[in-house]
């Protein structure tokens, strides 16, 4: 059986306060992408987790994909042996939670083919367990997030008509790095009500906490986001941590202007 997991972007990112177990509060607007990996699982004798495409970093075991086996293993002990293969398309430290959505993928394939019966609030429950990102997977519908990013509210939200870029400049951004040079703080306008008002005023109101402290730190993410408003993108924004950049633009037909040779485009 197989399964594309997709990535997202981030509308809007605020970082709202650390909290007293260490994670942060948040508040943001979860929207998926076309961008997909592939994810396959086949009835094994023993558990096999093998990997293609983009290298994937660390220890293979770390890999959300295996975790999310294992998490429903223990409540599901006659579940099957299988083998794995994901194919990664999704960059990973680019902010666009392709890891997230490979373990979520993951627990809705499980779900599917052996016929386990999750709800989709159980299945939420068993992703947040392997993230604070993975939850909006199970929705993967644009959605409200606060809390850790797992309260999640359906938002009414439709791109479908302007073309969206994603430029990855083949930085990897630790979000951990990335957390650490930020003052978290209430937002003075809700991302909720900033979404509401047309796209023009985006630029001027729609901010994204992390990219004060990443473009510090990588001056040439910074730059792909104004070269994206000088190609004509209504808004552009670094999602998430970093370090992928999108831009919305009107019209489909565009000249993107000429990124260093490996970096990667997708629209």
């Amino acid at each position: 059986m197989v399964m594309f997991p997709n990535g997202k972007i981030n509308l809007g990112l605020h970082v709202t306060r650390k909290r007293a177990d260490g994670y942060h509060d948040l508040e943001t607007v979860f929207y998926p992408t076309l961008v997909k990996d592939v994810l396959e699982i086949i009835q094994a004798d023993v558990v096999e987790f093998t990997m293609s495409g983009l290298p994937v970093a660390g220890n293979v075991n770390d890999n959300l994909c295996l975790k999310a086996y294992h998490l429903i293993k223990i409540d599901f002990p006659e579940l099957p042996p299988v083998k794995i293969h994901l194919h990664k398309v999704i960059p990973m430290g680019a902010g666009l939670g392709g890891g997230s959505a490979d373990g979520a993928f993951k627990l809705l394939l499980l779900n599917q083919k052996f016929k386990l019966n999750l709800s989709k609030e159980q299945l939420i429950n068993y992703a947040l367990q392997l993230g604070s990102d993975c939850p909006f997977f199970i929705v993967n519908k644009p959605c409200y997030a606060i809390g850790r990013g797992e309260i999640l509210e359906h938002l009414d939200v439709d791109l479908s008509t302007y073309k969206l870029v994603l430029v990855h400049p083949g930085i990897h951004v630790s979000t951990a790095l990335a957390f650490s040079g930020l003052q978290p703080a209430p937002p003075f306008i809700s991302i909720k009500n900033i979404l509401a008002q047309p796209i023009t005023t985006w630029k001027q109101l729609l901010k994204n906490d992390f990219e004060r402290p990443v473009f510090a730190m990588f001056p040439e993410i910074q730059k792909v986001k104004e070269s994206l408003y000088e190609a004509g993108a209504l808004y552009a924004s670094m999602s998430g941590s970093g370090s992928c950049v999108y831009g919305i633009f009107e019209d489909k037909e565009i000249s993107l202007p000429t990124f260093p040779q490996h970096y990667s485009i997708q629209s």
